[in-house]
C-alpha cells in the first residue's frame, strides 16, 4: 500500500489554492497527474520560519523544491508527461528554464521589492499568517532572500543596487510573457489537450500575478493584455480547483470573536424564550394576579393606626 503524501505549503487567497508560486506548481501538477495529497498549510505555525516550502512528506522521504517533488511523483507512477514526445520534453525543460531566468526575478521584485506592493499587500499578508513574534520579522527576512535571489539570478553581486538591474528585469519578463502567449496561441494547454508539467509551472508563475490586488505593477498590466494567458489561468482554476475550495482558517482573534458572537446569539434566544414564557404565565387564567379586598385593607389599616 502506497504511503500517504503530505504537502506543506503556504495557504491560499485571492481565489488561489496557494499564493506561493512554487506551492502552486506542485498543487497544479498533483491535480494533473492524479496524485492524492494531504495539503497542510504552514500558515500561523512555526513552520513559516523552519520549513522550506513546498515540502512533500511521504513515509520517511522528505522532498523539497518543485522539480525534485515532480520527479518524486513521477517515480510513484504519477506522471502528467507520459504522452510527451522527446521534442516536447526538451521544449518543456527549455521553457521552465526560461521562466526561472526571465520571469521569476520580476515576480520577486513585484511582490517583495516594489515598495508599494510590499507595504500594501505582501508584508501584511505574510505577517497576518505568521505567529507572534514571527509576524514582526518574517516578511522582511523573506524580502531580503528575494532581493538576494534576484541579484544572483541576474548575475550581479550582492553589493549592486537593485535599481541598476530593475529595467532589465522587467523587459526580460515582458519578453517571456510574449513568448508564452505566442506558444500557447488559442489552445487550452501548451501541448495538445492535456495539461503537463509545463502547464503546472506556467500556472504557478502567472496565477499570483494575475489574481493579486497589486497597487503598482506594470508587469501585471502587461499580463492582462495577453488574454490567452489570463484565460489559461482561469481555465485551470475552474477545471481543477473549483470543487475543493477549503474554508480559510481563522486567526485566533477572529475565532474568539466568532465564538463570542455565537454565545451572544444563544443568550439572546434564551432570554427571548424566558420572556415569552413569563408573558404566557402572566396571561394564564389560573395565575391571575390577586387583588386584595379594599374593605379588609381599610379595616386592617385602621387597626394598625396608633391611638
Amino acid at each position: 500500500m502506497a504511503a500517504a503524501m503530505e504537502l506543506r505549503c503556504w495557504g491560499g487567497d485571492w481565489g488561489l489554492p496557494s499564493v506561493h508560486t512554487d506551492s502552486l506548481v506542485v498543487l497544479a501538477y498533483a491535480k494533473f497527474s492524479g496524485a492524492k495529497l494531504t495539503v497542510s498549510p504552514v500558515d500561523w505555525t512555526w513552520k513559516t520560519l523552519t520549513a522550506s516550502v513546498p515540502e512533500l512528506v511521504c513515509g520517511e522521504s522528505v522532498v523539497q523544491e518543485p522539480t525534485q517533488i515532480l520527479n518524486f511523483l513521477r517515480k510513484q507512477r504519477l506522471n502528467a508527461d507520459y504522452e510527451l514526445t522527446a521534442r516536447q520534453g526538451a521544449d518543456t525543460m527549455a521553457y521552465i528554464a526560461l521562466l526561472e531566468e526571465k520571469l521569476r526575478p520580476a515576480l520577486l521584485h513585484t511582490f517583495w521589492v516594489d515598495a508599494e506592493n510590499y507595504s500594501n499587500l505582501t508584508r501584511p499578508w505574510f505577517a497576518s499568517r505568521s505567529p507572534f513574534p514571527l509576524n514582526f520579522f518574517l516578511p522582511s527576512r523573506l524580502a531580503n532572500i528575494a532581493l538576494a535571489r534576484i541579484l544572483v539570478t541576474k548575475g550581479e553581486g550582492l553589493l549592486h543596487r537593485i535599481s541598476e538591474v530593475e529595467g532589465k528585469i522587467y523587459s526580460d519578463a515582458k519578453e517571456c510573457l510574449n513568448l508564452l502567449s505566442y506558444r500557447l496561441g488559442t489552445a487550452n494547454y501548451f501541448f495538445d489537450n492535456s495539461p503537463t508539467s509545463l502547464d503546472a509551472f506556467v500556472f504557478g508563475f502567472l496565477a499570483p500575478l494575475h489574481k493579486a490586488d497589486l497597487t503598482s505593477s506594470p508587469l501585471q498590466s502587461h499580463l492582462r493584455q495577453l488574454d490567452n494567458l489570463t484565460r489559461f489561468c482561469d481555465n485551470i482554476l475552474a477545471a481543477h480547483f473549483s470543487a475543493d475550495k477549503p474554508c480559510p482558517l481563522l486567526p485566533a482573534m477572529e475565532t474568539m470573536d466568532a465564538n463570542l458572537q455565537k454565545l451572544t446569539q444563544l443568550v439572546n434566544k434564551e432570554s427571548n424564550l424566558i420572556e415569552k414564557m413569563d408573558d404566557n404565565l402572566r396571561s394564564s387564567p389560573q395565575h391571575k394576579p390577586h387583588r386584595p379586598d379594599p374593605k379588609s385593607s381599610l379595616s386592617s389599616s385602621k387597626s394598625s393606626t396608633p391611638a
